[in-house]
C-alpha cells in the first residue's frame, strides 16, 4: 500500500497513530541536529496556508530572528478544506486563510507570504507550472553564492497537494542548485515509529528555545478555520483537533534532509 493509500484510508476521525505512541520511540533516537548556521537564505513553500507553521515554523522563526531572511510560498489559498460545508463559501474560507497565514507568519517575524493562486486540491495538475513559478521566484530573490535552503512538504507525505508541492520543489532545485530539503505533516497521522516507508535515516532534528515554541502555537492559534469547527454541522468539522495538533506542536521539528 503507498502512502497515498495511508493517508486516505486514515481519516482523521480516526485519530491516526497518537503522539503517546510517537513520543517514546523518537525520544529514543539520537538524531543529528539541523546545522542553522549553515544557511544564508530559506524559502519554504507550502501547498496550504497553515502547512509551513505546522511543519517548520519554530526554524522559520529562528532563522528569522538570527538575520537570515525567510520567504514563504503559499501554492494555493485553501479553499478546499471544507467541501461542502454550509458556512462559508470557497472563496470566504480562503479569504479567512489567508488572512490567518499573514497573521500567523508575522507572529513568527516572516513576511507575508507570496500567494500563487494554484488550485486547492489540484496541486498534481499543476506540478510543472508550480515547478517553472518556483525558479523564476528563486532565481529572484536568491543571491550568488548564497546558501539556499529551499524546504517543502515531503514528497511521500499522503496528502497529493503535498507530494505534488515537494516534487515542484525538487525540480525547481535542480534548475537552480539550491539544496531542497522536506517536511513531513501528514505523514505524523498515517505512519507508526520505524515505519519501512519513511527514510528515517535522512531526518534531521531542530530544537528550538522555549520562547520560540510560544510563538509558534501563537501562530497556530490563528488558523480559527482549521483548529476549530466552522459550526455543529460535520462537514464543518475541524481538520486539525487536538489530536492531530499534538503531533505539530512538539518541543522539535524533524526535517527530511
Amino acid at each position: 500500500m503507498d502512502n497515498a493509500t495511508r493517508f486516505r484510508e486514515t481519516p482523521v476521525a480516526g485519530r491516526g497513530t497518537p503522539e503517546d505512541v510517537w513520543q517514546p520511540w523518537l525520544t529514543s533516537v539520537r538524531w543529528t541536529p539541523i546545522p542553522l548556521t549553515e544557511c544564508d537564505r530559506m524559502v519554504v513553500v507550502a501547498p496550504h496556508p497553515d502547512d509551513e507553521v505546522l511543519g517548520v515554523g519554530a526554524l522559520m522563526a529562528t532563522a528569522a530572528t538570527a538575520g537570515v531572511p525567510v520567504h514563504v510560498v503559499a501554492v494555493t489559498d485553501g479553499g478546499a478544506s471544507h467541501p461542502g460545508s454550509p458556512t462559508l463559501t470557497p472563496d470566504t474560507l480562503a479569504a479567512a486563510r489567508i488572512a490567518e497565514s499573514t497573521r500567523a507568519t508575522a507572529l513568527l517575524g516572516v513576511d507575508e507570504p507570496l500567494r500563487l493562486g494554484l488550485p486547492d486540491g489540484d496541486v498534481s495538475g499543476h506540478e510543472q507550472d508550480l515547478a517553472a513559478r518556483l525558479v523564476d521566484v528563486l532565481t529572484a530573490t536568491c543571491q550568488p553564492f548564497e546558501r539556499v535552503w529551499v524546504l517543502a512538504t515531503w514528497r511521500a507525505d499522503g496528502h497529493p497537494d503535498h507530494e505534488a508541492t515537494g516534487r515542484a520543489a525538487a525540480a525547481a532545485c535542480s534548475v537552480t542548485g539550491h539544496r531542497v530539503m522536506e517536511y513531513p505533516v501528514w505523514m505524523w497521522h498515517w505512519a507508526r515509529p520505524a515505519d519501512p516507508s519513511v527514510p528515517w535515516n535522512r531526518m534531521r532534528e531542530f530544537a528550538p528555545a522555549d520562547d520560540v515554541l510560544v510563538r509558534k502555537r501563537r501562530a497556530v492559534d490563528e488558523f480559527c478555520t482549521q483548529i476549530l469547527p466552522l459550526s455543529e454541522d460535520p462537514r464543518d468539522a475541524a481538520i486539525l483537533p487536538p489530536w492531530v495538533l499534538a503531533r505539530l506542536m512538539r518541543t522539535t521539528e524533524l526535517v527530511l534532509w
